[in-house]
């Protein structure tokens, strides 16, 4: 096993084969084992597994409008909430992976070139600063939000 922790996160899709397709060809996730309502990806050394879901209403949070200052975007519950952080909208909740510099820039490429919707289009975040960091957010196609971060001076992870 690894010396790092492997972190494991199961979430909810709408459809497998639509899930298969995203993270397995566009974002190049190998598949694991998978049953009729869930499929394991390898993202990047880590367990996230897709599992069939439908979509619900969470009452007291679509009728709320705004979450603990957060905008509400719309009814679905995967696209309900952001934060404001170094000017972007970022939805909450989100999933993500910390890549190397050139392995993010060659996957905001090839996320261009599959015309995947950006949510936050790829670009450089806290510029001179504590933390400063490349990051790109998109939805899979059941609408899970995903960011992807690198950065050039790793010891910047848990900079203050």
């Amino acid at each position: 096993m690894s010396t790092m922790p492997r972190f494991h996160l199961a979430f909810a899709v709408d459809d497998l084969s639509s899930a298969r397709d995203f993270y397995g060809r566009v974002l190049g996730c190998a598949e694991g084992r998978s049953d009729a309502h869930w499929v394991d990806f390898d993202f990047h050394g880590h367990q996230i597994v897709a599992h069939i879901a439908p979509r619900h209403e969470e009452a007291d949070v679509a009728s709320a409008g705004t979450v603990r200052g957060s905008t509400v975007r719309d009814s679905t519950v995967r696209d309900r909430v952001v934060n404001e952080v170094d000017g972007d909208d970022v939805p909450v909740p989100h999933f993500g992976l910390i890549l190397g510099w050139d392995a993010w820039h060659e996957l905001a490429a090839r996320l261009k070139a599959e015309g995947i919707r950006f949510v936050v289009e790829p670009h450089i975040r806290f510029q001179g600063k504590p933390g400063e960091q490349a990051t790109m957010f998109f939805r899979d196609p059941s609408g899970n939000a995903i960011e992807i971060k690198s950065f050039q001076d790793e010891a910047q992870i848990f900079a203050k």
